[in-house]
């Protein structure tokens, strides 16, 4: 499939604001990768030291994974099928 140029700007323009919204200076997390949940910088959305919020998230992913191999294993018995 091809991507659009718009696609290909908010691509680049996602991972310019990753590499300068965080900091990267010797001795920090920043500097060995570790850049927060999937990269996403402490927020409104978002905050790293409320269990509740955190705890919902991480149930609510275990749950998705479930799903998505379920639906995986139905597509693999329906192409043995047909």
């Amino acid at each position: 499939s091809k991507v659009p140029a718009a696609g290909w700007g908010q691509i680049i323009a996602w991972m310019a604001y990753c590499e300068i919204s965080v900091n990267q200076k010797p001795g920090t997390p920043g500097a060995k990768g570790e850049l927060g949940w999937q990269g996403i910088p402490p927020g409104p959305s978002y905050n790293p030291n409320e269990e509740e919020s955190k705890s919902k998230k991480l149930k609510s992913e275990l749950a998705n994974g479930r799903l998505a191999m379920m639906a995986i294993i139905g597509m693999f018995f329906q192409d043995g099928l047909t």
